[in-house]
């Protein structure tokens, strides 16, 4: 039986614009238990910033986190999928462009996202990373 994206994403990721500053977005991070945060233009997404990307690209950079604003250091070669496309597509896509996490977009519209842990607790819900995807945030 074919599963579709939207079965299993999450549904309304948190997202930010390109200028909010990094210290709120390390503060949602950490409220929310999640390691990435979605940029967008009103729904439309323009980027992606993960905890690693504030690391690399902004604090051993020495960039003043109170200063620098999200849209400096996020990713925006973006690839989405659609809610609609099976899960073997959006497997497929992350395969191709070696991603851990999709945007999910329909008529170019921010409808949800997509992870590994997603797709481990759906695939194989007894591995050690559906586990450990499935397990409540260091705090």
């Amino acid at each position: 039986m074919t599963r579709y994206v939207r079965e299993i994403m999450t549904q309304n990721p948190v997202t930010v614009s390109e200028k909010t500053p990094l210290t709120e977005v390390a503060r949602l991070m950490r409220q929310n238990g999640i390691g990435d945060v979605i940029v967008t233009e009103g729904d439309h997404v323009c980027g992606l910033v993960t905890d690693r990307d504030l690391v690399v690209r902004a604090l051993a950079d020495e960039r003043d986190p109170t200063l620098t604003v999200v849209g400096q250091v996020c990713s925006r070669d973006m690839v989405t999928c659609s809610s609609q496309d099976p899960v073997d597509e959006a497997i497929r896509l992350m395969r191709e462009h070696t991603l851990r996490r999709l945007p999910v977009v329909d008529d170019d519209r921010l409808v949800g996202a997509l992870s590994l842990g997603d797709l481990a607790v759906e695939r194989d819900p007894h591995s050690a990373l559906a586990d450990i995807s499935a397990a409540r945030p260091n705090r």
